[in-house]
């Protein structure tokens, strides 16, 4: 429990921040996040190895229900990541543990929620996304099965979030190599195996998730060792139980402002023709396989820049600031390097359609340019997320989307489907270039109050 000083001020606790400490959490990050794409190949593979289109169709659209679903509760991850690394930062043991339970809390309810409304969902998911009787069927059966693992993917969203915020990032790629590793192992199993189809695969997530929830659960209370829980009035304490709802609150305003923006320029393309849409498609891989490797860097500011808050010491979240800018605009680099000497041949890879091909060709400087506009957009919204400094992230994200919407209504009518991408780089550069002019702002109120 840290100690207050004789002006009954909670001093400084000072800590180093380098290029190893930065490393340290976006390494591993990084490689946890990309084994998710990696678990989305493999059930299409195996379902697609049945040879029944509607069964693709099932669970890509049971997987698009179930993402706008939990996309409500990614405060889980991130909300429980701020709090715990200034609850760590600050050296309060209690908090952070009260921080867990409290995520544990919602995770439950949330995911008992989505159990008990699974019906509605569903139908309203089927209603919106449309699919042919088959598909519709075989969504149905997909869900059906899936949806039982609400509690526990939530409660390792939570886990996930509490691991990073105090710096642990191996353990959380752990729990996640575990998690998609089991389901992967699991569909093949299931599937090519069983031959049991779509079920197959809904089960195998179930199982893995109630697995890397029990090992998860082991590894906190290794983490916590003997140490004494929060009692129930310091959990349900409402001064901090309001605070969480409304990080969490902000958070999942900004998650579903960024999935309006995204399926914003999916409809916009699909307005242009089948072509348009599958090139477009086709190049927002690009910016998907960008997102994975600078969402590392993201989460090590997250940590670093909610425990130098929780710290209450300037160097160290001025530090954080620097170096994880450094090492996100050196890998954007990177990434448009690469995207423009080896681009044309990740089109090709992805489609046999010549049509396809030389439309998306013709846009692949929209991917190209995409890491270099949005590094700061992912660093800054890692700062302002350990900082929780949500209502301020928020703002900027619905500021940024009247902007893209602006820009869009002004350039397409002029410049075509190059007027649409240069909107959506608007949209990421706007958000980026807006966090960094309000967080010197935001940092000077947050470490001039010590």
């Amino acid at each position: 429990m840290s100690q207050l000083s004789a002006t009954g001020e909670r001093p400084k606790l000072a800590f180093a921040v380098t290029h190893r400490t930065v490393l340290a959490i976006a390494i591993p990050m990084t490689l946890a996040y990309l084994s998710t794409p990696l678990l989305g190949i493999v059930d299409m593979a195996v379902i697609g190895r049945l040879g029944d289109p509607a069964l693709l169709g099932g669970i890509a659209i049971g997987g698009i229900i179930f993402d706008l679903v939990f996309t409500t509760f990614n405060f889980l991850r991130s909300g429980t990541t701020g709090l715990t690394a200034q609850a760590f930062g600050a050296q309060n043991e209690e908090e952070v543990r009260a921080t867990l339970l409290r995520a544990f809390v919602i995770a439950a309810i949330g995911g008992l929620l989505v159990i008990f409304l699974q019906a509605p969902l569903r139908e309203i998911g089927l209603w919106f996304l449309g699919g042919s009787a088959d598909v519709q069927a075989a969504t149905s059966r997909y869900f059906d099965i899936r949806v039982y693992s609400a509690p526990f993917l939530l409660a390792n969203y939570a886990m996930l979030g509490w691991f990073i915020g105090l710096g642990r990032a191996g353990t959380g790629l752990v729990l996640q190599l575990v998690l998609n590793g089991l389901n992967i192992g699991l569909s093949v199993w299931f599937v090519t195996g069983f031959g049991w189809s779509v079920e197959g695969v809904a089960l195998a997530t179930v199982l893995s998730e109630i697995a890397a929830t029990a090992l998860g659960v082991c590894l906190v209370v290794f983490t916590t060792g003997k140490t004494s829980w929060p009692a129930l009035q310091v959990i349900f304490d409402r001064r901090l139980l309001v605070r969480m709802m409304a990080v969490n609150r902000d958070i999942m305003i900004r998650s579903f402002t960024l999935l309006f923006a995204f399926a914003f320029f999916t409809a916009r393309s699909a307005d242009q023709g089948d072509t348009v849409l599958a090139a477009n498609a086709l190049l927002e891989k690009f910016i998907m396989l960008a997102a994975f490797f600078l969402d590392g860097l993201a989460t090590a500011a997250e940590q670093l820049a909610g425990r130098a808050v929780g710290a209450r010491y300037r160097p160290a979240f001025d530090r954080a600031l620097k170096l994880t800018a450094l090492w996100s605009f050196a890998l954007a680099g990177i990434l448009s390097t690469l995207f423009w000497f080896f681009g044309q041949y990740m089109i090709d890879f992805m489609t046999t359609a010549e049509d396809v091909r030389q439309v998306t060709s013709t846009y692949l400087v929209w991917a190209i340019l995409t890491p270099v506009f949005g590094v700061l957009a992912f660093q800054m919204d890692g700062v302002f997320i350990g900082a929780t400094w949500s209502p301020t992230m928020r703002n900027m994200m619905l500021l940024s989307l009247v902007v893209y919407l602006a820009a869009y209504y002004l350039l397409f009518p002029i410049l075509g489907n190059h007027g649409l991408w240069l909107a959506f780089l608007l949209f990421f550069g706007t958000r980026g270039l807006t966090l960094l002019a309000a967080c010197r702002k935001r940092a000077a109120e947050t470490f001039g109050k010590t």
